[in-house]
């Protein structure tokens, strides 16, 4: 069977407590091993001597025989003088994973979606005064025509009595020529009528007498 150096895990969750073991490549983690050679406290500072224990004299015995470390294990023995560890070349172990890709991704999208925000933000009192100006351009013409506005009624005010007292003056000889022509209309009936009330009131007269004559005729 093929031999390993490797760790097994033990501890508590998020206090983990690693051994250096000696065991069957194809065994478990954390399951049975051949040897403990040694212990792990990732939680004890890195210049604490009790970080990492190792038992030389074992190691060397188990590299001896054909025991393989692990690679985390080979950098303890490679820190501690035991065996050289041979540098290795690994080109995208820098390089982020797609979900760092994605979120660096989310993060430029958002940014450039605030730069736009805030582009539109500034741009808009731009506009708004652009607005206010035209406005305030186009209210001294609004207020020049109010001006005229008055100008123009008492023009007109003042044409319109005389439009009146021209026509007034106009129509005046009108009405005193129909006047006239009416009066004169008139005036040859009232002497014709002024004329025959005398002969009726001759006629009338006369009816009186022959009564008055006819009634002492009878008595």
């Amino acid at each position: 069977m093929s031999v390993s150096l490797r760790l097994s895990r033990g501890g508590s969750k998020k206090r983990p407590y690693y051994k250096v073991v000696v065991s069957n490549s194809r065994a478990p983690r954390d399951g049975k091993y051949l040897e403990q050679v040694g212990t792990y406290n990732p939680l004890l500072a890195k210049d604490d001597a009790n970080r990492v224990r190792l038992v030389e004299d074992r190691i060397r015995y188990w590299l001896g025989v054909g025991a393989q470390p692990t690679d985390r294990v080979a950098r303890m023995l490679d820190t501690a003088g035991i065996k050289e560890r041979a540098a290795t070349n690994n080109p995208q172990k820098a390089e982020p994973g797609q979900k760092a890709k994605d979120r660096v991704e989310d993060k430029l999208k958002k940014a450039a979606e605030a730069e736009e925000a805030k582009a539109a933000a500034a741009a808009a009192p731009a506009v708004e005064e652009v607005v206010e100006e035209a406005a305030a351009e186009e209210a001294p013409a609004s207020e020049v025509a109010a001006e005229e506005a008055p100008a123009v009624e008492e023009v007109v005010a003042e044409e319109t009595p005389a439009a009146e007292e021209a026509a007034a003056e106009e129509a005046a000889p009108v009405e005193e020529a129909a006047v006239a022509e009416v009066a004169a209309d008139e005036a040859p009936a009232a002497e014709e009528a002024s004329a025959e009330a005398p002969a009726e009131e001759a006629a009338a007269e006369d009816s009186a007498e022959e009564v008055a004559g006819e009634e002492q005729a009878e008595g």
